[in-house]
């Protein structure tokens, strides 16, 4: 249990392991979030163009995966996804850990949402030039696949207006429809992969926070007030069970908790220890509080 400091030299040591916390924690939150806005949307349409015999072509799964593989992953900068799930041999649980049938899911997906904007393209130029419906017209098995991997509200309306053979503008709208859907979910499934590691990084940082703690806060504000509490920490992809807990981040040994309570924020800055039973460190808080916080697991993560 840490009680009142009244050492020098601990005093000055735990402030040089807040900094220190801060400073790493800080440099980390400003890397991730200077990529966020830097990472500007492909050229979809150039992909689309470019890669239009292929797109064509696809309608299963493993063709998806290939052309993602081969060509996508690369053209949409996430090398890092198209190699771990070109990669063999990973163990179930590098597997499990790497989200590997997440990913793929949405890189099959991301795939469909392209080859579905294509056929719109195809069908709004058909439209324009009266191409022969064969020349525009997707494949029965490739509407089925692409359906499996939507869901795209508009594609059935675009394969009975262009089978009705009537180039009306009824048969735009839904082209144009389809388009849309399809750019928005080509959007959604690429982010997905763009923030993979980040989703990785934060499902191991809570995998090793996950169990229950004793908390102990020491509060140097209120005249050394010391606080116990217990903190139960979920497993990954459970949620934050914590009432005001916003934010989490571990990186390394390193721990950022962020907490905001009617309109009070606190920042804390920690450390694993001891194998990773416990944690020590510091804390701040808008209402000008400040002081240390050690943590001790009492219990193993429970799913």
């Amino acid at each position: 249990m840490l009680v009142s400091v009244t050492s020098p030299s601990l005093q000055a040591l735990r402030a040089l392991l807040m900094i220190a916390c801060f400073v790493l924690v800080s440099t980390f939150l400003s890397a991730a979030s200077e990529e966020r806005a830097s990472s500007s949307p492909p050229a979809w349409h150039k992909f689309i163009n470019l890669h239009h015999d292929r797109l064509a072509q696809v309608e299963t799964d493993q063709a998806a995966l290939d052309l993602f593989v081969a060509a996508i992953g690369r053209a949409a900068e996430v090398n890092d996804v198209a190699a771990t799930i070109a990669a063999k041999g990973l163990s179930p649980q590098v597997t499990k850990d790497l989200m590997v049938p997440e990913i793929t899911k949405s890189a099959q997906r991301l795939v469909a949402a392209l080859v579905a904007w294509d056929v719109a393209d195809r069908m709004m130029r058909g439209l324009e030039e009266k191409s022969a419906r064969t020349d525009v017209l997707t494949t029965p098995s490739q509407v089925a696949w692409l359906t499996a991997n939507g869901p795209f509200t508009s594609l059935q309306e675009v394969v009975r207006q262009w089978d009705s053979g009537d180039a009306t503008a009824a048969a735009g709208v839904a082209a144009g429809q389809l388009a849309q859907d399809a750019a928005q979910r080509t959007m959604e499934e690429w982010w997905r992969l763009k923030t993979w590691k980040d989703r990785v990084r934060t499902a191991r940082g809570q995998s090793r926070l996950c169990g229950t703690w004793l908390w102990v806060v020491h509060n140097h504000q209120r005249h050394h007030e010391e606080r116990k509490l217990s903190l139960v920490f979920p497993p990954p992809g459970m949620g934050t069970a914590i009432p005001g807990l916003t934010e989490t981040v571990v990186l390394g040994d390193a721990v950022y908790l962020r907490w905001e309570t009617d309109g009070r924020i606190q920042e804390d800055s920690l450390l694993f220890s001891k194998e990773g039973q416990r944690l020590e460190g510091s804390f701040v808080n808008s209402q000008g509080g400040w002081g240390s916080i050690t943590g001790k697991r009492t219990a193993t993560c429970t799913p």
